[in-house]
């Protein structure tokens, strides 16, 4: 076994949510889910198959973000992963209706982060073993920084 970081390609401000499933249709379901969930989202999507003819399918509604979501779903590689690069909305807008489908196994990540993806490959194939998501703690939360915390969240319009 070989273990491989593959640092995802994004472009700054763009949301990615990275996670597995266990059907073909997975590519269909997504689309659908992220289409109806909010009516300004631009996005791609790439969905690795893990067997048959084994491509990296991919759908979506911006022409940049689809093919950001195929060149990064190619290099992780890992069986039945599905990557989405997402604009004018964030993993909050659609995360549910994701973890709704049926055949969503488990969500790896969801972050405007940069992220790096922990693959094991093997003989056979490529698993997904976590994701890096952002750097590590620089300190401990102080009362100035939970004020600028609020603001945030009020300026994104999440708090009133």
């Amino acid at each position: 076994m070989e273990l491989k970081v593959i640092k995802i390609e994004s472009k700054e401000n763009l949301n990615v949510i990275i996670g597995q499933s266990h059907f073909i249709k997975t590519i269909e379901d997504l689309y659908e889910a992220l289409i109806t969930s909010t009516p300004t989202i631009k996005f791609g999507i790439g969905f690795v198959e893990a067997s048959g003819d084994s491509l990296v399918r991919w759908a979506g509604n911006d022409a940049k973000l689809i093919k950001l979501a195929k060149k990064n779903a190619y290099e992780i590689g890992a069986g039945h992963m599905f990557i989405i690069f997402m604009d004018a909305a964030y993993p909050i807008n659609v995360l549910n209706a994701i973890k709704d489908l049926q055949e969503v196994c488990t969500i790896f990540a969801a972050s405007a982060n940069s992220m790096e993806v922990v693959v094991a490959e093997t003989e056979q194939g490529r698993a997904v073993l976590g994701v890096v998501d952002g750097t590590k703690p620089k300190g401990i939360e102080t009362e100035k920084d939970i004020v600028k915390r609020k603001e945030l969240l009020r300026k994104f319009g999440y708090k009133s």
